[in-house]
């Protein structure tokens, strides 16, 4: 079995930084034309996954000599706003430019809780013209049940829980949420850290309940205790009052952990505003480990130590798993996953 690529391979064959590597693949920030122009040479030269069907950088720049120009439509369903914070806001802009160079339009369409109580389609829905459905954000199983069974193809970009026993007639394209979680516990245990809990409704989405998996094998791993005296992660509304609810399970808290491994960024945000208001401090009281890398957990005091998801790939791996899916209907159910870094920043500095 060949061995994979990496970009961290293909910086050491060009002696560059993996990040330049990204910056050329991913087509973001600023780079001079040239470089990109050697790295692409290089990645396809390499047999880089992402650039497998490729002979040429001019394939890349124009993928669809692939494939014969298509018409339709690809419906967005979401069931929430995405804002600029969230990582499928650049994920669909991505995604958006790949199904347009094949000749695809994107359509979007908002459920609201009266669609997903009557089991109905958004009105600005229409079935007739659409080849395929993509899934952000949607997490009430038996909609998504509904949505699986039009006989159109459907990708689900993460899932309700409930798709582990109940598996739903679709592909699944999710990022890697234990790699990051198992090396920040390994790390912190060796420089003393024992005390760990997680903050995050763990039923919430597929994603969130392998970030508290992979919370409670790493302890195991480490051969550390689960004490769920240090986890908040009871069933609740991620709304306005998720923080004060959050300050609350605080201060009924009997003991304190050392670290909290968060959900993702925004509840590491609102654990950071219940904690001050008690006047612990982070990290010198508490260190805090989110997970998305939002522009929020740049930008926050501390910084925040979060697990970046590479939004742009994960566009690019669902354009590819829909377009196969168009061609190859009766392909087996996928389950993807793209992978992420772990970025140590201020939140969980050691004094």
């Amino acid at each position: 079995m060949a061995t994979k690529v990496t970009l961290q391979d293909i910086a050491d064959a060009l002696g560059v930084s993996r990040n330049t590597v990204s910056k050329a693949i991913n087509n973001t920030g600023v780079l001079a034309e040239s470089t990109r122009q050697k790295v692409l040479e290089k990645a396809i030269d390499m047999g880089y996954k992402q650039f497998s069907y490729a002979n040429s950088v001019s394939d890349i720049k124009n993928p669809s000599f692939a494939r014969n120009k298509a018409s339709g439509e690809i419906a967005l369903f979401t069931g929430s706003l995405l804002n600029n914070s969230h990582f499928a806001s650049t994920m669909i802009d991505k995604f958006q430019n790949e199904i347009s160079i094949l000749g695809y339009s994107l359509t979007m369409h908002r459920v609201d809780e009266g669609n997903i109580a009557d089991l109905s389609l958004p009105l600005s829905f229409n079935p007739d013209n659409t080849r395929a459905i993509m899934c952000i954000e949607m997490f009430n199983h038996p909609y998504c049940e509904m949505l699986c069974n039009l006989g159109i193809p459907v990708l689900m970009v993460d899932a309700p829980v409930a798709s582990y026993w109940k598996p739903l007639n679709a592909d699944l394209l999710l990022m890697d949420n234990s790699s990051s979680i198992y090396t920040v516990i390994n790390d912190l245990s060796k420089k003393g850290i024992t005390k760990i809990g997680f903050v995050g409704q763990v039923t919430h989405c597929r994603s969130f309940y392998e970030r508290f998996t992979a919370f409670r094998e790493a302890l195991y791993i480490n051969n550390l205790e689960f004490n769920e005296k240090y986890c908040l992660s009871e069933v609740h509304s991620h709304d306005s009052q998720y923080k004060d609810y959050l300050y609350k399970a605080l201060e009924n808290m009997e003991e304190l952990p050392e670290l909290f491994i968060c959900a993702n960024d925004f509840v590491a945000l609102d654990l950071l505003y219940g904690l001050r208001k008690m006047g612990i401090e982070c990290p010198r009281d508490i260190k805090l480990f989110g997970f998305d890398d939002s522009p929020e957990s740049k930008i926050m005091t501390p910084s925040l130590s979060t697990s970046h998801i590479h939004s742009q790939i994960i566009g690019y791996s669902a354009a590819n798993l829909i377009m196969s899916r168009i061609e190859q209907p009766d392909l087996n159910y996928r389950i993807t996953y793209t992978e992420t870094d772990l970025i140590y920043r201020d939140s969980t500095k050691m004094d």
